[in-house]
């Protein structure tokens, strides 16, 4: 299906019939939004992905043939589409495995519709998200789970000093306007660092930018337990974990 070019493009992908369809429904409803195909399995979300580059490839995570994260790998290595994980289960377990896959987002079935819209447009522009009522507990349970390298990639050489600031405060979950107040420096400033941070690492987003630091050893979790878990975006509501800075480039390091 023909897609304008200021349209999100979206690939549903579900082994259910009826929760496809329901997808279809809710988001083709949704200005500036168009569902371009459907998908039962992880082989068929590949084909279709490959086929159609959709923007964004709304994903299960649990399906028959080849799961959501092995067709998120696959995905993400050939094409620009990004990834939306969707799953009825809120396990630390799956959700680690998304992020570590190179997913951009991560969100419960069962989230309301607004979040749902929200959510993909978050994606389709650049940002990551999670869904709010699990953010904290992943962040913290991967940082005290990861193991940091000894030896830290060469990449981060290549951060002037006020990037590895930035990169600092991005991993503890500040958002642009956060990042800028703390600096003390206009919220486009701080876009313009994050954007270069992840240029010049090879990172996809700011969920990425965060597995990056703690499992490379950059950043540390801290021990004694006084500093809030990191979190992503600004606020409780989906729509504000979107930071609105200027999409990453399309590839993806795999940390």
């Amino acid at each position: 299906m023909p897609v304008a070019p200021e349209e999100i493009s979206v690939l549903v992908v579900d082994d259910q019939r009826l929760v496809r369809a329901g997808f279809r429904v809710l988001l083709g409803s949704e200005p500036g939004i168009t569902v371009v195909g459907e998908a039962a399995d992880g082989h068929e979300a590949v084909e279709l992905a490959r086929e159609l580059t959709p923007t964004v490839v709304l994903m299960d995570i649990r399906m028959p043939n080849m799961d959501g994260l092995a067709a998120a790998r696959t995905i993400l290595a050939e094409t620009g589409s990004r990834v939306l994980m969707l799953t009825t289960f809120d396990s630390d377990e799956y959700v680690y495995a998304a992020l570590r896959a190179g997913a951009s987002g991560f969100l419960l079935k069962d989230a309301p519709s607004d979040q749902l819209t929200s959510a993909v447009r978050c994606v389709a522009g650049g940002d990551a998200l999670i869904d709010p009522s699990i953010t904290r507990r992943l962040i913290h349970q991967f940082v005290r789970a990861t193991r940091p390298r000894t030896d830290q990639p060469p990449q981060l050489a290549t951060l002037t000093p006020r990037e590895r600031d930035v990169l600092r405060l991005v991993a503890q979950g500040l958002s642009n306007a956060e990042i800028a107040a703390r600096l003390v420096v206009e919220e486009s400033t701080a876009k313009t660092h994050v954007a270069r941070i992840l240029m010049k690492l090879d990172l996809r987003d700011r969920v990425q930018a965060v597995v990056f630091a703690y499992e490379c050893g950059f950043v540390e979790p801290d021990s004694g337990g006084g500093r809030a878990p990191p979190r992503l975006g600004s606020g409780g509501a989906t729509s504000s974990a979107c930071s609105q800075m200027p999409s990453p480039p399309k590839t993806s390091h795999r940390v």
